[in-house]
């Protein structure tokens, strides 16, 4: 099914097409479904595809050195995945896989270049939002390395609220259902510590959940997780 001009504008990297340009690009764009669990690209993979998620969420993967799942990155609505590689023309350098019944958006790699070709600005855009990316990753690697694991969740929790939190009643909640297994690959750690430090940030009144999402009740208090002088 095609695209059409209000879908393709909620696409930040797009959101200033006017309709000729929107009609332009529309012909070069597929959407997917990708089932729960379903992996969308593997690591070594050829970068033939840019990836959107439309809606349902991706996750970033790699495997640790213990063959551990490591969750670098959750992708939300609207937001790209596969940038690097296909820009570069390296292999994915990680894994990409539906964490829920998730639809994307793809476009060849040579139609995106057609598209950067025409319309330079999406470079730009792409380029910024790529560099805030790996400055997270290389953040989220070493905090796995160096920090102890409350600190590592708390500092997901932040993250999370920061980048798709909605106001709730007595505080932000994470707008993505995480499980506790989702939150222990996403900071390195078993599924029985994070449901510890889980439990003991819910009992001091750090967080809460709601309707099945977290809801960040305290940030100052997870902030001096971070910092204990804070």
């Amino acid at each position: 099914m095609d695209l059409n001009r209000e879908e393709l504008k909620k696409i930040p990297i797009f959101s200033t097409f006017d309709d000729d340009e929107i009609k332009e690009i529309a012909p070069y764009l597929i959407r997917e479904a990708a089932g729960k669990k379903q992996e969308i690209f593997s690591e070594g993979d050829t970068p033939d595809w840019f990836y959107i998620v439309f809606s349902g969420k991706v996750k970033i993967t790699k495997l640790s050195h213990d063959g551990r799942e490591i969750i670098l990155e959750v992708i939300s609505p609207f937001d790209f995945f596969g940038g690097l590689a296909v820009l570069k023309g390296f292999p994915y350098p990680a894994n990409a896989v539906a964490m829920e019944d998730s639809v994307v958006v793809k476009i060849s790699r040579n139609n995106l270049l057609k598209v950067i070709d025409r319309f330079p600005g999406v470079m730009y855009d792409m380029t910024s939002n790529l560099g805030d990316r790996i400055r997270d990753f290389h953040d989220t690697l070493k905090n796995i390395a160096l920090e102890k694991v409350e600190a590592r969740i708390a500092a997901l929790l932040l993250k999370l609220a920061g980048k798709t939190g909605v106001k709730a009643a007595g505080g932000t909640m994470i707008n993505m259902r995480l499980t506790k297994q989702d939150i222990a690959e996403m900071v390195g750690a078993t599924v029985e510590t994070a449901i510890r430090v889980m439990s003991k940030f819910r009992k001091a009144g750090f967080i809460n959940n709601e309707g099945g999402k977290i809801v960040v009740k305290n940030h100052e208090a997870l902030k001096a997780v971070l910092d204990p002088v804070y």
